[in-house]
């Protein structure tokens, strides 16, 4: 087996290829071959020493995601055999320890931390999907409960999640309005059957809010969903919040600022944090993993990938990520 390890925070000469032998599982594990790892901002946050708490100090292995095929089992595991397909649980990373990252060519893990796949979802989606679909159900639907003709904005519409988040408001009856930095992106969103968003609106005029806000004839938007939360940005956001609406920041893209928050007052409207992790430890775990496996089988929810790396070009992978000019996920295979 091989893996990827961070060898020292910086740029992405420092991830490097470390070869080892094939692992073998022990009581209650599995050992999955990854056909597939999902790609996330979070990766080269770790790599640039900015997401300790997940990855600690080098060297450490990087990854969220991932999913495949089970090749050995361990002693005692009765519910798991081999050949089986499955998907890494939401927690499985963390189980194993800091730092034990999903971008390896074979994952040890307890059998209880594997999901099984339904026929239908191609092997390169297995190790790609929970960071998308559920960090937005889980925020939209779980977390909030939307409601039919909520209006819902979607900032960092390019994004795996922000797609993810288009199809869940969709498939509940919302309205999707993204938003992007990037003119050129309209185009290409528009043609993507993915990227269902009813409008896109293109945010580098400074009163983008003005139009985005008569989309919702003047209401404002129930609900905010953004990975951006910081400055002016945040400012117009909490402008075009809806009396009660709801501003959900689930990542830190944005350059921290100064941000008024006077505007919820006069609106009774809130501001929160959404962290994937929540769902793992409710108890309705296993139902979100259901709802979004079921919804990906019968082809409600589709996972539009950009581009595709072998694991051992994880370097050009990074680069291309952090560039940003890519619509949808990325994906390593191992």
């Amino acid at each position: 087996m091989y893996r990827v390890v961070v060898k020292g925070f910086g740029d992405v000469d420092q991830l490097t290829i470390v070869e080892s032998p094939d692992p073998t599982p022990g009581p209650g594990e599995v050992v999955v071959r990854l056909t597939s790892i999902g790609m996330n901002h979070a990766e080269l946050m770790a790599r640039r020493g900015e997401y300790r708490l997940v990855s600690g100090n080098p060297p450490f292995t990087p990854g969220l995601e991932g999913g495949g095929v089970i090749v050995a089992v361990g002693e005692g595991v009765s519910d798991r055999d081999l050949d089986q397909r499955v998907i890494l649980a939401l927690d499985a990373p963390a189980s194993r320890g800091l730092g034990q990252g999903t971008y390896q060519s074979h994952y040890v893990v307890a059998a209880s931390k594997t999901i099984l796949v339904p026929n239908g979802i191609d092997d390169t989606l297995l190790g790609a999907l929970w960071l998308p679909f559920l960090t937005a159900w889980g925020c939209l639907v779980w977390k909030q409960n939307m409601q039919i003709g909520d209006h819902v904005l979607i900032p960092a519409a390019s994004s795996s999640v922000a797609i993810a988040a288009a199809q869940v408001v969709k498939y509940y009856g919302g309205a999707a309005i993204g938003t992007t930095t990037r003119p050129d992106k309209v185009e290409r969103l528009a043609a993507l059957p993915a990227a269902c968003f009813d409008q896109i609106v293109v945010t580098q005029d400074k009163n983008w809010w003005r139009e985005a806000k008569k989309l919702t004839q003047g209401k404002g938007y129930d609900i905010v969903f953004d990975p951006v939360a910081a400055g002016e940005f945040l400012n117009q956001e909490i402008r075009l919040l809806a009396p009660q609406g709801t501003l959900w920041i689930y990542g830190l893209l944005g350059q921290t600022d100064t941000v008024d928050v006077s505007p919820l007052i006069r609106k009774m409207a809130s501001m929160r944090g959404w962290l994937l992790n929540e769902i793992a430890a409710s108890g309705s775990e296993q139902a979100a993993y259901q709802h979004v496996l079921d919804r990906v089988a019968d082809g409600t929810y589709v996972l539009p990938v950009a581009e595709t790396f072998a694991l051992r070009d994880v370097q050009k992978a990074h680069a291309v990520m952090a560039a940003g000019d890519h619509i949808g996920k990325l994906i390593l295979l191992p």
